[in-house]
């Protein structure tokens, strides 16, 4: 072994190695490997925790947005990282989770996600959500004196 160091934010070491045979130098990684994280959806079935579905679903609610992709991947590993105590998550509980952060990154899309994942059904669902969503978020300042 050459050299040793932390790499990927201290997720991982990199350590550069040399053959003995031959001389020739190359990099291994060496991580920590997680156990699976289970999602349990609402019809029973369940399947492997997929952060690349939080991410679809935030982009669906931000599309048209100013919300940038990096925003949408540190909101999904939040979720991820919120949840990976538990052996295993219900998708309701994955829901929750994107409500969460979501209403901190945009209102907009969160109104958007609410929608869809709490099902409303007409004007007054949005209305509600909208009223719960202004009581606990800070008034906008614009910047007059």
């Amino acid at each position: 072994m050459v050299d040793t160091r932390l790499a990927d934010d201290g997720a991982a070491i990199r350590r550069r190695r040399e053959c003995a045979a031959c001389g020739r130098r190359f990099t291994t990684y060496e991580r920590l490997e997680q156990a699976p994280l289970w999602v349990t959806k609402r019809g029973g079935v369940r399947e492997p925790f997929d952060r690349a579905k939080v991410v679809a679903g935030a982009r669906a609610a931000a599309k048209n947005r100013p919300v940038d992709a990096a925003a949408l991947n540190a909101l999904a590993q939040e979720v991820e990282d919120a949840l990976r105590g538990q052996a295993e998550v219900t998708s309701q509980q994955i829901g929750i989770a994107v409500l969460e952060r979501l209403r901190q990154v945009d209102e907009v899309a969160y109104l958007r996600f609410a929608s869809v994942y709490k099902g409303f059904e007409d004007i007054e669902d949005f209305e509600r959500e909208v009223g719960l969503l202004t009581k606990t978020t800070a008034p906008k300042h614009t910047g007059g004196g």
